[in-house]
């Protein structure tokens, strides 16, 4: 049975409501809608003309796997939002000069990922941040990490995603394996632009004409980008030696469950002991990492030392078992959230955790306090 420490939150609002180009409006489409979406000359026309119907009509079905598409390219889910606006915005004002060669599809994600490659060559992105517990002091830490932008993936916005369409026969990543936070991570420490070859070919499975169509390069620099790539992301996200339980499986649910159970004692052994010998934890944007049991076993004991007691909510990102994390405090008053936890699971133990702060509560729908106990 799952520690009363467990709470349980209402229905989730997935993030706050964003306008976009020129007044027209997002609608929600319902889970299961077909995202082949059929582009009729007359609904083209209608949208060259300056219907904003007719366009989000063409548009819409795309627009969730197109925010992921960003999300892979800027490991930042607010980064991400901001370029799928830009590309809808794009989209809007260069319809006239669609013209049909490829696919709607294919001409939004080549406006996507140039959009994703401007931002990344002009944008600051969301610097490191300092240890925030002054009443804790961390462990010397194993490393120093690179990717201190990195934001969670809600898995509510992956509905309808991930899988439709289908990716082509160039792809070589799972859907589910490609949105982890492993690989985010990895594709953070890529080149810009072999990162987006990598995504287009690997993950979507365009083929490398039409990849450097998207990228205005020839095929010899894609596959020459491609190699590069290839080459990093097999050193730094090698095969895990034990697969992850399925995503809801009794298996999953009973790790979960013995997580919560050692989290809410807040007897640091008992955490451990679920602990894979190469466990690694992370904190963006504080750049802090601790790779090994025994570094992280002494990292918890800072942390979680007698009295200081957490409460969970449950959710999940990036297809992973995640929390949001809330510190107990003296008396049973309000609680407060220090931020989301997720894990990365390996057989019947846990092989990584990423904590980020509380600032990514809001976009899981979750509070930024529970009430008093």
């Amino acid at each position: 049975m799952v520690s009363s420490s467990l709470v349980a939150v209402g229905d989730v609002d997935t993030g706050p409501a964003r306008k976009w180009a020129a007044g027209v409006r997002p609608v929600r489409r319902p889970v299961g809608v077909d995202t082949g979406v059929e582009m009729t000359t007359d609904l083209m026309t209608r949208a060259r003309a300056g219907d904003g119907d007719a366009f989000r009509a063409l548009t819409e079905p795309h627009r969730r796997e197109l925010q992921v598409h960003c999300y892979r390219m800027l490991g930042s889910l607010q980064d991400a939002e901001d370029a799928l606006q830009d590309t809808l915005l794009a989209a809007w004002q260069g319809l006239g000069g669609f013209e049909g060669r490829a696919s709607l599809r294919t001409w939004l994600y080549r406006i996507a990922t140039n959009r994703c490659l401007n931002a990344l060559r002009s944008a600051g992105r969301r610097p490191a941040r300092a240890w925030g517990w002054p009443d804790v002091e961390p462990p010397e830490p194993t490393r120093l990490g690179e990717v201190v932008w990195l934001e969670p993936y809600p898995d509510a916005l992956l509905a309808g995603a991930i899988d439709a369409p289908p990716p082509g026969p160039e792809a070589r990543y799972e859907q589910t394996e490609a949105i982890s936070l492993a690989f985010v991570t990895a594709l953070q420490v890529l080149p810009a632009r072999q990162r987006a070859a990598l995504i287009l070919r690997e993950v979507l499975g365009y083929h490398a004409d039409e990849v450097a169509g998207m990228l205005d390069t020839t095929v010899a620099s894609v596959n020459s980008a491609l190699k590069r790539a290839r080459t990093t992301l097999a050193r730094r996200l090698p095969a895990p030696a034990v697969a992850a339980p399925a995503p809801g499986s009794a298996a999953e649910q009973a790790l979960v469950a013995r997580f919560v159970a050692a989290y809410d004692s807040g007897h640091v052994d008992d955490l451990i002991a679920l602990l894979t010998d190469d466990v690694a934890i992370a904190m963006p944007p504080v750049p802090l990492e601790y790779q090994g049991i025994e570094a992280v076993a002494d990292f918890f004991a800072r942390v979680k030392r007698e009295g200081r007691r957490h409460d969970v909510v449950p959710t999940r990102a990036n297809g992973q078992p995640a929390f949001g994390v809330y510190l107990r405090t003296p008396g049973g008053g309000i609680r407060h959230g220090t931020g989301m936890d997720v894990l990365t699971l390996a057989g019947d133990r846990i092989s990584a955790m990423v904590h980020f702060d509380a600032g990514v509560l809001a976009a899981f729908g979750l509070p930024r306090s529970l009430p008093a106990r």
